[in-house]
């Protein structure tokens, strides 16, 4: 049974920072890819940033720029830097892994709010 824990999360004012980490239970490199995911209004998730196993990334137009995903093997963490946060970036956090096309798994998820 795969495991991902987030953790990271908090309050913090508009224009400021927070990392996310999502530690799992196993390599990271045994997934496809590891991203992190938030809800969208209407209850669904969508990603946030991507990055394969090779080391490619993907983020969302509404955050590139102000964030970016990184990883750390050996500790079998992926991390998520978050900069010139706005009040729309106030969600829940979900770290997800992937193993296409098999199925994936999916953290608890760990709370960011931003505050004006």
């Amino acid at each position: 049974q795969v495991q991902l824990v987030e953790s990271g999360g908090g309050l913090v004012q508009a224009g400021g920072s927070l990392r996310l980490s999502c530690v799992a239970s196993e390599s990271i490199l045994s997934f496809n890819a590891m991203g992190w995911y938030r809800q969208t209004p209407g209850g669904q998730r969508e990603l946030v940033a991507r990055i394969f196993k090779g080391g490619d990334t993907n983020v969302a137009v509404s955050v590139r720029g102000r964030f970016s995903i990184s990883r750390d093997n050996a500790k079998n963490t992926v991390y998520l830097q978050m900069n010139n946060l706005t009040t729309d970036d106030t969600n829940v956090y979900y770290c997800h892994g992937d193993r296409w096309p098999a199925a994936g798994y999916w953290g608890q998820g760990t709370q960011v709010t931003v505050s004006s």
